[in-house]
């Protein structure tokens, strides 16, 4: 049996097939986690989701921006959704859609494992937060996903503001947990997110650290599996295992297996990206 945590797939289906071919997955004993980000910008959307789902009782999914976003547009009216991109209108208009995003909408927003000894989420954890503590969080919105008023909760959870506070109440405070689970990369020790800045670390004003560096965060008791932070790349260090490798920019998809003593890390090419066509040159003046 082997246990294997694998980086935003974004809709990229070939290399999620390469992938799984390259680490014997065997759905009879092994297990696969997924960061999250599922679907958007990788042009086979549908048919990621399709295979995700039918290996739903061999996995666990955590919930990504790109997915909540695809929650949220399902509940608009068709004429709105006919106006995102064609990747997720294939899923909002199949004819298996309604299952599916019914599915989606019953992850999780962290998976927590204590006899393997690892946490998963999408992006990061609040500079203060426990693995207790985001357990705790990520249930209250869970419970929100997963009940009557969830319609209510995705139209209401878009927002830069406010900042992570542990005395908001209601869809601020849903939404604060929200953007600590899924949009994080940079915050300021006192977990202000800049919601900004996507660069690698370097780039970023000053004041802001990656979340896993910040200055006075808090001592975990678990190993982190992450992904959304593609610039980032592959980063292991601070109890963080950062695999988001850019698959859906024709970077690598990464699998990190997460039940054996050493490290295992197994990564296959991403989407095949077109080049950019040539700029036409300027006339001569000669």
């Amino acid at each position: 049996m082997a246990i294997w945590a694998i980086g935003d797939l974004q809709g990229c289906l070939d290399p999620l097939q390469r992938l799984l071919e390259k680490i014997r997955f065997d759905p009879a004993t092994d297990r696969l986690w997924f960061c999250g980000d599922l679907v958007n910008r990788g042009g086979q959307s549908l048919e990621t989701l399709r295979l995700v789902h039918s290996l739903r009782e061999q996995s666990v999914v955590v919930l990504g921006n790109h997915d909540l976003s695809l929650l949220a547009i399902a509940q608009r009216k068709p004429e709105e959704q006919r106006k995102v991109n064609p990747d997720l209108q294939r899923i909002l208009f199949a004819d298996d859609g309604a299952e599916l995003l019914g599915w989606l909408r019953r992850q999780k927003l962290a998976h927590v494992d204590r006899r393997l000894g690892w946490m998963m989420v999408h992006a990061g954890l609040a500079p203060k937060w426990t693995t207790q503590m985001a357990e705790r969080y990520a249930a209250e919105v869970e419970k929100q996903l997963h009940g009557e008023q969830h319609a209510k909760l995705l139209k209401n959870m878009y927002g830069d503001a406010p900042a992570w506070n542990p005395r908001l109440n209601g869809i601020d405070r849903w939404r604060a947990i929200i953007n600590v689970f899924t949009r994080l990369r940079y915050c300021t020790p006192r977990g202000r997110i800049g919601f900004e800045d996507k660069g690698a670390p370097g780039t970023q004003p000053a004041g802001l650290y990656p979340w896993y560096e910040v200055p006075g965060r808090v001592e975990r008791d678990l190993r982190i599996v992450c992904g959304h932070w593609s610039t980032l790349g592959l980063m292991i260090g601070h109890g963080v295992h950062a695999i988001d490798t850019g698959a859906v920019w024709g970077g690598r998809l990464t699998a990190l297996r997460l039940d054996g003593e050493a490290l295992c890390v197994v990564q296959v090419p991403g989407r095949d990206v077109p080049a950019d066509p040539p700029k036409p040159r300027p006339p001569s003046r000669r």
